[in-house]
């Protein structure tokens, strides 16, 4: 549960996951867009790494499939809970792909 606290203007100022009784403060669903957006700038704001943590996942994985690729490491000594990050991402990317395909498929026609 969240619970929000609006300015003068409707905009979420402040967020909070216990209730407050004061003035200002409602409830919102989680997964309200304005709500979701408002933590993705409040995230963007308050963490310098956080772009920088994103592009280094990326090498990452592409450096573990590499790894793979030249026999160096078996996909199966890593983690269980690393083989399904990787796989999830990898299906991930390959739906992202044919969706980009599709995509310009469409405009083409």
């Amino acid at each position: 549960m969240a619970y929000i606290q609006r300015d003068a203007e409707g905009k979420i100022i402040a967020t909070s996951t216990s209730e407050n009784f004061g003035a200002g403060w409602s409830y919102i669903e989680d997964g309200a867009k304005e709500y979701i957006e408002f933590l993705e700038n409040i995230l963007i704001k308050n963490s310098p790494f956080r772009e920088s943590d994103l592009q280094l996942a990326r090498v990452l994985e592409d450096l573990i499939n590499i790894l793979i690729e030249r026999d160096v490491i078996r996909f199966t000594d890593l983690p269980p809970a690393a083989q399904k990050r990787l796989n999830d991402r990898q299906m991930l990317r390959k739906k992202t792909q044919l969706s980009t395909l599709v995509d310009d498929a469409v405009f083409k026609i």
